[in-house]
């Protein structure tokens, strides 16, 4: 920061400079308008410490915690004369670099307010603890008293101001002021400004911009991209799913002898999976070896992971597991849990529990994810006596099962008629403390209205309506479709129909499942609007929509209003599914003589060539 002489007319423009920057007026308290005795200090100091021979000597370093400060805070102000404004910025920096900003904020403004001196090193601080705590209004308005001083702002002042305005995600304002920096050369802007906004610019959807500030550090800037810089782009472009150009930037970077490191290849690796692109990432994984560089457990897992996700956990096991041995990287509790979830996924029981005991030989210790994991994978198969097996073993273990453990166990005892079962789990859970979540109560009401129990059902919704219990949307679905499908339509139109009084939106189940019983009393028209209505209400209507429109008007015959919506369904990118397809195979074996269905099956199966001439 350099003094300058307090010229009127530089004053003046100094202040409409600062004017322009990007902070709201009126949002700022008195407090921090230096009062007389402050304004009269600015004048004086810049004059040598050495002038004063009552400078006193303070140790700095004894300060460790934050009370430490606050009692030095306080000495200070007893000592006579009252310590220099350095040594009172020694103190406020010490604060700071504890990230205590309320406790250096606080500090400065009693400094303020008891007239102690305070000079722009200062203020600085304060700027910098107000744009920590997202209030960089109040760094603006303490910027404003530098140009009133008639000094000159560094990167020290500007750097906590733009990083401020990302954390409060006011980037254009970022982006506005630091290319006013640039374009007026108040400041030359050092590398962590160009961080700061090529960050905010990445985090928030704006990664052509942040690439354009990277091309324009590479022309005007004396600050050259880094590793951090290229880093960050190649992130937000991967993030993008631009792929392709992160990659272009990966090898530019590295012809220009910018050694990447573990995050680039992170982020180009996220990419990569998040594309299916499966043989690059191995072949990063490969070239990282090449380079020296060490992809940690981390990295790994995350392959792991999306390979198990795509079913493809064989791979994962062939390919990645061998690679972290050959690296040197054990693999850990998360890479065995990943691969027993992916197994379980699969429906590959064998080969998730061969993992889950390797993890005891290898003396790992399966955590309640794992367990969990197992739990659901043997739910999902119906081998209810393993499940509850592996519930029963959990306090063995030391762990306690949470509300993922019974959840899975309680919708595969639905699933299987065990109502009764069910509800004994239920209140099991309960006794043991885990609380129901709302998909707990779903699967709850869903499993009884499917196993024909709908008068205990509604019984269960009173009780939750009568504790306030929160439900949301796909309870009442579960419901809905229940009460339709024991032919209480009406019953099922009331709920329906008061759902805004609970605070809750039908989406595009609930109107599908409303449709569904509309179409099986032969209520078509009535399907019809409310197909008409869900679009006016913003809820676009799904291949499932239309296809439980379309089953209802050819099971009554209405062929020509079918073929309408099979051609707005084909419009729309979806197509008839297997049952659809199904009634008109029943209508083509029929060999009917109907003109409208002989065009509707042309339409629906243009593959049916020879079934068309047979009935033709």
């Amino acid at each position: 920061m350099k003094p300058i002489g307090v010229r009127p007319a530089a004053a003046a423009a100094a202040l409409s400079w600062c004017r322009s920057l990007p902070h709201k007026h009126g949002t700022c308290s008195s407090f921090l308008l230096l009062p007389p005795p402050v304004l009269q200090f600015f004048s004086l100091r810049f004059r040598s410490t050495a002038s004063n021979p009552q400078f006193h000597r303070i140790d700095f370093n004894n300060i460790k915690k934050l009370e430490d400060a606050l009692f030095l805070f306080d000495e200070m102000l007893r000592m006579r004369p009252l310590p220099s404004v350095i040594q009172f910025t020694q103190l406020l920096t010490a604060v700071t670099k504890m990230k205590q900003y309320s406790a250096s904020i606080s500090l400065y403004k009693q400094m303020g307010a008891l007239g102690i001196p305070i000079n722009e090193y200062t203020m600085t601080i304060a700027i910098n603890g107000f744009c920590h705590l997202s209030r960089v209004n109040y760094g603006f308005a303490i910027l404003g008293s530098f140009f009133r001083r008639g000094v000159v702002p560094d990167v020290a002042t500007f750097g906590p101001l733009l990083k401020g305005l990302v954390l409060e995600d006011r980037v254009p304002e970022a982006v506005k002021l630091f290319l006013k920096l640039m374009r007026e050369r108040v400041c030359e802007p050092n590398e962590v400004m160009y961080r700061t906004i090529v960050s905010g610019l990445c985090r928030t959807g704006n990664t052509s911009r942040a690439f354009q500030l990277l091309r324009l550090m590479e022309v005007e800037g004396k600050c050259k991209p880094d590793t951090v810089i290229y880093n960050t782009v190649i992130d937000g472009l991967c993030k993008d799913r631009m792929v392709d150009e992160a990659l272009t930037l990966f090898s530019e970077m590295i012809e220009k002898c910018i050694s990447p490191d573990v995050v680039t290849y992170n982020s180009l690796i996220h990419g990569l999976l998040n594309n299916g692109r499966w043989n690059e990432v191995i072949r990063l994984l490969r070239e990282m070896g090449s380079r020296k560089i060490s992809p940690n457990v981390f990295i790994f897992n995350t392959v792991v992971d999306a390979l198990c996700k795509q079913g493809m956990a064989e791979l994962a096991e062939g390919e990645v597991l061998p690679m972290m041995r050959q690296r040197r990287v054990d693999p850990d509790v998360v890479t065995y849990t990943i691969l027993v979830d992916g197994y379980c996924m699969r429906g590959q029981m064998d080969e998730a529990r061969k993992f889950f005991d390797s993890m005891i030989d290898l003396c790992f210790v399966p955590n309640i994810i794992t367990y969990n994991a197992l739990i659901n994978g043997y739910c999902k198969s119906l081998k209810m006596d393993e499940a509850m097996q592996l519930l029963r073993e959990l306090p063995c273990k030391g762990l306690k099962p949470n509300v993922n453990s019974y959840t899975s166990i309680l919708q595969a005892l639905f699933r299987s008629g065990k109502c009764g079962a069910a509800r004994n789990l239920l209140d099991d859970m309960q006794a043991a403390g885990v609380v129901p979540t709302t998909l707990t109560y779903c699967i709850l009401l869903d499993g009884l209205c499917k196993n024909g129990r709908l008068a205990e059902a509604l019984s269960v919704l009173g009780m939750l309506n009568s504790k306030g219990i929160y439900l949301d949307i796909a309870v009442y679905n579960a419901i809905i479709d229940g009460l339709c499908k024991d032919e209480k339509l009406e019953s099922a139109w009331d709920i329906f129909c008061n759902l805004s009084s609970k605070g809750l939106m039908p989406d595009v189940t609930t109107y599908t499942v409303m449709m569904n019983g509309f179409c099986r009393e032969g209520l078509l028209d009535k399907a019809n609007e409310l197909l008409v209505k869900m679009e006016e209400n913003g809820c676009k209507p799904n291949d499932v929509t239309y296809n439980t429109i379309v089953k209802g008007l050819l099971k009554r015959e209405r062929y020509r209003k079918a073929m309408t919506l099979l051609e707005e369904m084909r419009a729309r990118g979806f197509s008839a599914d297997a049952s659809t397809t199904e009634i008109v195979v029943d209508l083509i074996l029929a060999k009917s003589q109907n003109p409208a269905q002989l065009e509707m099956i042309k339409r629906i199966l243009p593959t049916f060539k020879h079934e068309e001439k047979n009935i033709e």
